[in-house]
């Protein structure tokens, strides 16, 4: 997804239309309650969230998805690019001291947050193939933030299955700037988590989720 088109799509949406500006849709339809359950259901799990983690949201978009998790959180922040994402977020999903918002791209913020020992868990979701840096990224996210024990990558898109899904006619499989983003096959992302230090555990969703069909999660632990 090319930064510009980021910045600006959520802009053309109602204000309100959480899932459209982050575009969780099928076919331009938001994606049903069933289906955002699943998606809470599944990084809730993976990431064994207890009422003494301080989770951090990479690409946290509108806080739409992270406020599901606060109830199970001592603390919380969520990190992004888009300025007008992160002023929905802060307007629907803000007003606890404990559970915050900011407005960084994702490598400035590994690189110079302060504290990185207060958290615990860290959540990358819909995000992570947009990354140019990705291997950069997990070094850092290892190196910096030593107490961050598991890291939940969610809905990354499967090289090995791309035929299965409608790719526009100029989407590079390896473009971070392309509407999917890099897509990776299985054996790609383990290699990436290994030599940045992590181990890689890979899930599939239901078959009734709406992207199981050519996407994988990823829970990663240190080794």
């Amino acid at each position: 997804m090319s930064s510009k088109i980021y910045q600006e799509y959520p802009k053309t949406v109602a204000r309100d239309d959480f899932w459209r500006q982050v575009k969780r849709t099928v076919n331009g339809v938001p994606v049903s309650q069933a289906q955002i359950d699943m998606i809470v259901s599944a990084i809730s799990d993976g990431l064994s969230l207890s009422p003494q983690d301080v989770l951090l949201d990479l690409g946290c978009g509108n806080g739409a998805l992270s406020q599901y998790f606060f109830e199970h959180l001592a603390g919380f922040e969520g990190i992004d690019a888009s300025e007008y994402l992160i002023g929905v977020a802060k307007e629907y999903f803000g007003g606890n001291s404990a559970y915050s918002f900011s407005q960084l791209d994702i490598d400035s913020y590994l690189r110079g947050a302060s504290n990185p020992e207060r958290f615990t868990k860290c959540l990358c979701y819909g995000v992570f193939s947009y990354l140019e840096n990705a291997e950069e990224v997990l070094d850092i996210l290892r190196a910096r933030f030593r107490n961050i024990q598991i890291t939940f990558i969610g809905n990354l898109p499967d090289k090995d299955l791309s035929h299965l899904f409608h790719l526009e006619a100029s989407e590079q499989l390896d473009d971070p700037c392309s509407p999917s983003g890099i897509w990776r096959s299985r054996e790609e992302f383990i290699h990436l988590a290994n030599i940045t230090g992590w181990n890689a555990e890979l899930h599939i969703m239901p078959n009734d989720f709406y992207a199981a069909h050519y996407r994988y999660d990823a829970i990663l632990e240190r080794l």
